[in-house]
């Protein structure tokens, strides 16, 4: 079902980028806002990408590396400054694929499932 290959991860992308964000100190409830919106717009179609194409590691990682761009000048928009709009950008992101790899890593290891391909 196409429903939890979205939803979960988007709403853990959410609350790991809020809390990336909180970590920062950023307090302001449009730039939290802004990020849930964001999010919704950039991890929706990231996801589809991943799961239909099942591209290589690199073109995820450039596909990644598109959503850093869209999401900095999302964040330019509201907080008017780019170098902390790249840094909510690129750190949220960052540590949201992190986690992503790191729950799969889990998951592989849990399952006995083999991590080379």
């Amino acid at each position: 079902m196409l429903l939890p290959l979205l939803i979960l991860p988007l709403v853990m992308t959410i609350l790991i980028e809020l809390g990336v964000l909180l970590l920062l100190r950023e307090r302001r409830k449009k730039i939290l806002i802004s990020s849930v919106v964001v999010n919704i717009l950039t991890n929706i179609p990231m996801n589809l990408y991943i799961a239909f194409l099942q591209e290589e590691f690199y073109e995820v990682l450039i596909a990644e590396a598109v959503v850093v761009i869209v999401e900095t000048i999302w964040y330019f928009l509201f907080v008017k400054n780019i170098r902390q709009a790249f840094v909510y950008g690129f750190l949220c992101n960052a540590i949201s694929m992190l986690t992503g790899i790191l729950i799969e890593l889990i998951y592989i290891l849990l399952s006995g499932q083999s991590i080379i391909y």
